[in-house]
């Protein structure tokens, strides 16, 4: 029989009692006073300092005032002391190393040289340190994992890095369609025959739910596959790497590479079951190199985000450059990102009127959000920030169709494509990726929006290719320079968000025709806009002379 559940006792008492409480309470801090008060207080000792009549009394002062400051400098460095032992325990925890063979001379200056490298990364100019980090992965790693957005998978392919990669020797190249519950289930398959063709492509479905170290939150039975947090895809790849570990009979080392915000540090999580990489919204959080084993045969490297080449399209700029919104013009970004999606379902998707102009949809999109500045007049820098935000995130569903006809990238042959297919079973990854896309349930295709890709998207591997910084450029990184130098040394995750070593630090700066092109067009919008708004306010006017029957 089921017992029947008692119900808790109530916290409610009589006034009587209270009252009864509050007096005893009384009693005791009286009664403990008047103990304090026979005891008595002892006043601490003054310094009675050096009498004037005292010979060298100033030569006594100076040795004091200067065994102060030995003290004080002898404490701040006991606390940095303690401080860098805290990061030090903290990075072991987190990245633990890796055992290196007498075979494999990589991975044993990857070991080694770690905290050299990170000196020589704080000196130099953070894009530099990008290529250089990037470089030493793609070296190190025998597959390398390019991770695609599956939204834009081609606008996420770097030919520069491919073509590094074919030209490294016997390494091999696998695609990895990310984020692919935020895209209809038909276009998904269409992507998945197109990229096929060319190199091995595994589905996938990063779990971003990580809250701790090795604590994954349990997901409630009756929620639906799309709202969870489910990782999808992971058996298919690790059974892809442990076959192709298998016929090299060696340990092997796997890179992880990609455009920033396309998940790279979250496949490397969910593959570990850990969170062993830091993850977030912001684009470029991953600064450096890091090297997580997943067992005792298979490692994996995480990778900063590939440098875009500012000679790209505006929408590639804008998707792509990992930033932050306050550095990238978000107007221009957003008004870019927006002529490449079909108006249609844009003012479906985010339910409001049709506009004639990008201006026209960010104030609408404003007064739908409840965006305003003072005086009640529309933010239109905080809409376009809003619109950006949401399609660089992980939770827009938007989707672009493949070219209609397939053509071999220029730096891929049937020799290559032929060659990186070797050593992985490729049955059975056809097999794994139609069962991944059964158990994704992927977002409707009337609730998506349709954008149009732009292509594949530049990027940059050598140094000697980056553009150097302009002046305001220079005088701002000083300035932040100066204000980090001042402050003091705080944890590791602190310094990663509140350090500005962006590798795309106003890609719109470095053209100033074009964004002094974009101010122009932005403030004549603005303008004819604010006229329009005005004689239609006139021509719809109440006229409270005349009667209205």
């Amino acid at each position: 029989l089921r017992t029947p559940q008692l119900k808790k006792a109530s916290k409610r008492m009589t006034c009587h009692k209270r009252y009864k409480i509050q007096k005893k309470v009384r009693e005791h801090h009286r009664k403990l006073r008047k103990e304090a008060k026979k005891r008595g207080r002892k006043k601490p000792r003054k310094d009675p300092g050096v009498p004037n009549s005292a010979p060298f009394k100033e030569a006594l002062l100076r040795e004091a005032e200067l065994r102060k400051q030995r003290l004080e400098e002898l404490k701040q460095q006991q606390k940095l002391d303690r401080q860098k032992e805290q990061e030090k325990k903290r990075k072991l925890e987190t990245q633990p190393a890796v055992e290196p063979s007498s075979g494999e001379p990589v991975k044993e200056e990857l070991g080694q040289g770690k905290a050299k490298n990170k000196a020589k990364l704080g000196k130099q100019s953070p894009k530099k340190s990008y290529c250089q980090e990037l470089k030493k992965v793609i070296e190190a790693s025998d597959v390398v994992l390019e991770v695609l957005d599956a939204r834009d998978p081609l606008g996420c392919r770097c030919p520069q890095v491919e073509e590094a990669i074919v030209q490294g020797g016997q390494k091999r190249l696998v695609l990895v369609l990310n984020k692919s519950d935020l895209v209809p289930r038909e276009n998904l398959e269409s992507w998945l025959s197109y990229l096929e063709k060319e190199l091995p492509t595994v589905v996938f479905r990063a779990s971003t739910n990580w809250r701790d170290k090795g604590k994954l939150i349990k997901v409630k039975k009756k929620a639906a596959p799309f709202k969870s947090k489910v990782c999808f895809g992971k058996d298919g790849l690790m059974k892809l790497l442990r076959g192709f570990q298998d016929t090299c009979g060696k340990a092997i080392c796997v890179g992880v590479i990609g455009f920033p915000n396309v998940g790279k540090s979250s496949i490397v999580n969910s593959l570990k079951q850990e969170r062993t990489c830091n993850v977030g919204l912001s684009m470029g959080l991953t600064r450096s190199m890091q090297v997580v084993p997943l067992d005792k045969q298979i490692t994996i490297i995480d990778s900063p985000s590939i440098i875009v080449s500012p000679l790209n399209s505006a929408t590639a700029l804008a998707m792509r450059s990992p930033a932050s919104i306050e550095v990238v013009k978000p107007v221009e970004a957003a008004h870019a990102i927006l002529s490449q999606a079909d108006a249609r379902q844009v003012v479906l998707k985010f339910t409001v009127p049709e506009y004639k102009d990008p201006l026209e949809f960010f104030t609408l999109l404003a007064q739908r959000r409840g965006l305003h500045q003072k005086g009640g007049s529309p933010n239109v820098e905080g809409a376009a920030k809003l619109l950006w935000s949401e399609w660089t995130g992980a939770t827009l569903g938007y989707y672009s169709q493949p070219p209609t006809s397939w053509t071999c990238c220029p730096h891929l042959n049937e020799r290559i494509v032929a060659e990186m297919k070797l050593g992985f079973n490729m049955e059975e990854l056809k097999k794994n990726n139609v069962h991944s896309i059964q158990a994704i349930r992927g977002s409707r295709s009337a609730s998506s929006i349709l954008f149009r890709s732009s292509g594949l998207t530049n990027g940059i591997i050598e140094e000697e290719d980056i553009p150097e910084e302009l002046p305001k450029q220079k005088e701002r990184k000083q300035e932040e320079d100066i204000d980090s130098d001042q402050e003091s040394v705080g944890s590791e995750e602190a310094g990663e968000k509140n350090s500005d070593m962006s590798p795309a630090e106003d890609t719109w700066e470095a053209f100033p025709e074009e964004s002094q092109a974009g101010k122009q067009f932005c403030s004549q919008e603005a303008r004819s806009f604010a006229m329009d708004k005005t004689i239609k306010e006139e021509e719809d006017a109440y006229d409270f002379s005349t009667d209205y029957v």
